[in-house]
């Protein structure tokens, strides 16, 4: 147990602010340690990689650190294999250990940071691919209870960038360990975003799912800062779902929006373009501002305060809803 713990290293935006108790956990065993001190009655944050949170503020609470580590095969068939993997693994070196053994469903998710145990919760997704597609079951421990509790795909009540875990139960569980289900004959999705232009001009006709992943990694290292270098959290906002009337009539005023579409009524416009179009792309303020080559990157180049990146968060809706009447939403938890 640690007092007054710095969160500067534990969240990939580096906001420098402080947790009140912080500790980690390497084992199931050790949250049960945890309740049995009178620290764990102060209010409680679960933190992973600290990749999808900007704090504005210090945490008057007890940090939880999910640290638990481990990985393995649980069950195959002649088409399938059944990976359970920890909550404390790093996703990307999960994504590596998939793809050199061939095992296809999360090449397209390389290099999105954070760990396994915030996969379900976020139901991360990139380039036509969610971990709703690969998800079989998750375990997790039951804060108030001390028991763990086996979650099926139905019942993690997956949506875009959501599950039950941000909503009706937000709070009282910590995801322990995620099985996946991975194809041992995968098929390669590489239809959405850039991968198939990269594929091309690299003269791979019949990519592998290396040839996928390493697509992949290309174009979010030319698009995305590493936060080892420039604090972020990757994409700030969700990408808005509105009606295909109020598109057409955005489609008037602006010939090259852009929008793929969710259903016969319903378009999904791409946040990066509204931002991009709406000239906050690349702009700086101070120590803080939006990215050169991404609109939908928010960072922190140099000891900035999460209020002021907050703050400029809620700037960008303002203006957006003013320009196009699209509500942005935040992907990024804010504390």
């Amino acid at each position: 147990m640690q007092l007054n713990k710095s969160l500067k290293n534990h969240n990939t935006f580096g906001i420098d602010v402080q947790a009140k108790f912080f500790s980690e956990v390497k084992h199931v065993a050790d949250i049960d340690g945890l309740r049995q001190q009178a620290v764990f009655n102060q209010p409680k944050l679960i933190l992973s990689g600290g990749s999808n949170i900007l704090f504005t503020k210090d945490f008057d609470g007890l940090v939880i650190k999910n640290s638990i580590k481990g990985m393995g095969i649980i069950k195959e068939t002649e088409t399938d294999i059944f990976i359970k993997v920890n909550a404390g693994e790093n996703w990307h070196d999960f994504v590596l250990v998939c793809v050199e053994n061939n095992w296809g469903g999360v090449e397209n998710l390389s290099l999105i940071p954070g760990q396994v145990g915030t996969s379900p919760m976020q139901n991360i997704g990139a380039y036509g691919v969610e971990i709703k597609d690969v998800f079989h079951s998750l375990e997790a421990y039951h804060i108030k209870k001390a028991q763990i509790d086996t979650f099926t795909h139905s019942q993690c009540e997956f949506g875009y960038r959501e599950s039950v875990f941000k909503k009706a139960l937000k709070g009282e569980y910590i995801i322990t360990s995620v099985v996946f289900k991975l194809s041992k004959k995968p098929q390669v999705n590489v239809s959405y975003g850039a991968i198939q232009s990269v594929l091309e001009a690299q003269k791979i006709t019949s990519p592998s799912i290396k040839d996928v992943s390493d697509a992949v990694i290309s174009i979010r290292e030319s698009k995305l800062p590493n936060p080892k270098e420039i604090g972020n959290a990757g994409s700030f906002f969700k990408n808005p779902v509105i009606t295909k009337t109020h598109f057409e009539t955005l489609q008037k005023e602006y010939k090259n929006i852009v929008s793929y579409p969710i259903s016969d009524t319903q378009v999904k416009v791409p946040a990066g373009w509204l931002i991009d179009n709406a000239g906050w792309k690349g702009k700086t303020f101070g120590n803080y501002g939006v990215h050169k080559n991404q609109a939908l990157v928010l960072v922190n180049y140099d000891d900035a305060k999460g209020k002021d990146i907050y703050n400029l968060a809620e700037e960008i809706q303002a203006d957006i809803f003013g320009k196009y009447e699209i509500d942005l939403e935040m992907e990024v938890n804010v504390l």
